[in-house]
């Protein structure tokens, strides 16, 4: 569905901020739920009925609208913003994917909407890796791009520090006015001032091991392609990467000797097939064609439609058991259980709904679920 008018009033925000909030609710079912009643303000209404037929043992803990106005009132208390997929000026590349219904900034949203590239790399980093990763940045962002990074140690503070005079966006794991490490003090700062943060957690949220895998994903989800300078083979880098390929975004990579540890992570993504980056060029000339085409459109959603037609009960009843008994632990793609069960994308898409919010299922990348024990 598209939107017929992107602006959101000040009570339909707060609908967008509950039903994300809400217990088992994340990115995809927070838009399946968008989807299937029109509206979050409906979909938060349905939330306890769908989540007591999905078999959850307990009701639904609803993010109360008193909760979200005091997290309303303390965005704006630091000068933070509330931006929603739908709405104008949220980033492009990431309004195309499933990914992330809702954002916070602080500083200068303005430089949300502009294309984008990621710059990640070791915390431990070289000089030789920062003194890269600055130069790659500053290159990147002088030729129009907004340099996203996670603020961390290392590469990510170069690659913000390079990019500062021309537009660079840091994704926090923690609230948007959580500054980790504590060191980046002073970053975070000139951040504000000259840049932008993002968060998609409250304010005040401590960064938790959990959150930097959602942080990653908001990282190459907002970027048409991500940058690797320096990273371990095990490292959060190549989560991002390998985040990136399952959005279907470009991966660059800065070679390195084969006798230092943090150059394998790069190595084998040149292996693999990620673009040998040397200078910015290297990257524009790859993503100046992407700048050319259109992105999908949004996933926002109408959230003011009308109800669409929602599976009929009785078909439902009968469809619930033949699909929880065809899930288990192991993933399995959603397309799999349509076919083996020989039932309707939509009556699927409805009883995953309900085992989710029951907190019996989880789902995974490429559109994979499995029950929980």
């Amino acid at each position: 569905m598209q939107n017929n008018n992107p602006h959101l009033t000040d009570s339909q925000r707060l609908d967008w901020l509950r039903l994300y909030r809400s217990e088992n609710v994340g990115p995809v079912t927070f838009f399946r739920l968008l989807e299937r009643f029109g509206s979050a303000g409906r979909a938060l209404e349905a939330l306890p009925e769908l989540a007591k037929r999905g078999g959850g043992k307990k009701p639904i803990s609803l993010y109360s609208k008193a909760a979200a106005e005091r997290e309303m009132a303390g965005l704006d208390k630091i000068g933070a913003k509330l931006l929603c997929a739908c709405e104008p000026g949220f980033p492009k590349a990431l309004a195309s994917l499933e990914t992330a219904p809702l954002i916070t900034y602080r500083g200068n949203g303005h430089l949300l909407p502009r294309s984008a590239i990621a710059l990640v790399g070791a915390r431990n980093a070289s000089v030789a890796g920062k003194r890269m990763a600055h130069s790659l940045a500053a290159d990147l962002g002088k030729a129009g791009l907004l340099v996203v990074s996670g603020m961390a140690r290392g590469i990510d503070t170069a690659a913000h520090a390079g990019a500062l005079p021309f537009g660079t966006a840091a994704v926090l794991a923690g609230g948007v006015d959580v500054i980790y490490p504590p060191e980046n003090g002073d970053l975070y700062a000139r951040i504000i001032a000259e840049g932008v943060a993002i968060s998609e957690m409250p304010p005040a949220s401590q960064p938790q091991a959990m959150h930097f895998p959602r942080r990653n994903r908001l990282i190459s989800g907002m970027s048409l392609g991500v940058l690797v300078v320096e990273a371990a083979s095990k490292s959060g880098s190549l989560i991002t990467a390998r985040m990136a390929l399952e959005q279907g975004r470009e991966i660059f990579a800065v070679p390195g000797s084969p006798m230092d540890p943090r150059c394998q992570g790069p190595n084998s993504l040149i292996k693999q097939g990620a673009v040998l980056t040397e200078t910015a060029d290297d990257v524009l000339a790859v993503l100046n064609d992407m700048l050319r085409r259109p992105l999908s459109e949004p996933k926002g959603g109408s959230f003011n439609g009308p109800v669409p037609v929602l599976p009929d009960e009785s078909e439902l009843a009968a469809a619930r058991r033949n699909i929880a008994e065809s899930l288990s632990p192991v993933p399995v793609t959603v397309d799999e259980i349509i076919r083996q069960c020989q039932l309707s994308p939509a009556v699927v898409s409805m009883a995953l709904l309900e085992l989710e919010l029951a907190g019996r299922l989880e789902r995974h990348s490429g559109n994979k679920v499995s029950l929980l024990p």
